[in-house]
């Protein structure tokens, strides 16, 4: 796992609506400089929770959730694609046995 790396990723809609996995401070950092829409004070919040943790001056699950929540609160926040691809699988995989 690299420097900077969330314990779970965090799925967001971009662009046209296309689900993105924000696996890094870095990552997460990059959606909020690339950010169209209105520059909140939520989104300053989570710009600087990211670049204190890109610092090392705070924890990578802090900027983590501080992602997680700016991701809600605009709208863009998708599910976890994978994990209910394998829930899905499971649950197919033990109906059919």
């Amino acid at each position: 796992m690299k420097v900077g790396s969330f314990s779970h990723p965090i799925h967001v809609f971009v662009g046209l609506g296309f689900p993105y996995e924000i696996s890094s401070v870095m990552e997460a950092c990059q959606v909020l400089d690339e950010w169209s829409g209105s520059r909140t004070s939520i989104h300053a919040a989570t710009s600087a929770a990211c670049r204190s943790a890109l610092a090392g001056k705070t924890d990578v699950e802090s900027a983590r959730l501080a992602f997680e929540a700016f991701a809600l609160a605009q709208g863009i926040l998708a599910p976890d694609a994978l994990e209910t691809g394998d829930e899905q699988s499971d649950r197919f995989r033990f109906s059919v046995n």
